[in-house]
């Protein structure tokens, strides 16, 4: 028996610069490999990518931080047999993180969309046995679609280290 996917309510909201980031489609793509096959029938999810000022308000809001953070996941419960939540991604966090880590941002937009997807089904990485799993489906996932594990240690990039240098 071949489980089915939820059928996908997906809407994206870019109310940031998104030259860069990631198209509607890629998105979507990276919905659909996230969603559990055969656990719930339907999904209505909305991604939105933010600036630094609104994922400031938002972490400040609802997890009492103040400081923008790359992910948010609001997950709602209100129908049976149904996934749904908004993921808020904060782009220049993301942007900042991928250089850092030395990767493209095409492959950290895909992990945190995966790692907010894992959250609206009920993944947490609160305690560490928790944690492991959590990780291991974003490992499995990403390779499916084709990217590296990303708590990989990333090679060293040079560039980045002399503009970081020249920056202090």
């Amino acid at each position: 028996m071949n489980p089915r996917r939820a059928q996908l309510s997906l809407t994206v909201q870019y109310a940031t610069r998104n030259d860069d980031l990631p198209a509607r489609d890629l998105l979507r793509r990276w919905v659909r490999s996230t969603l559990a096959p055969g656990t719930r029938s339907k999904a209505a999810v909305t991604l939105r990518f933010v600036d630094e000022a609104e994922g400031r308000a938002l972490n400040r809001k609802y997890r009492e931080r103040d400081r923008a953070t790359n992910v948010l996941s609001f997950v709602y419960d209100d129908e049976p047999g149904m996934y749904g939540g908004d993921i808020v991604l904060c782009a220049p966090v993301l942007r900042r993180e991928a250089a850092a880590q030395g990767k493209p941002l095409t492959a950290h937009c895909a992990h945190l969309v995966v790692h907010g997807l894992l959250h609206l089904q009920g993944a947490d990485h609160e305690d560490p046995v928790e944690a492991a799993r959590m990780e291991a489906r974003e490992i499995a996932i990403l390779a499916q679609l084709g990217f590296p594990n990303p708590y990989a240690a990333a090679p060293v990039n040079p560039a980045a280290r002399r503009s970081r240098r020249s920056v202090r």
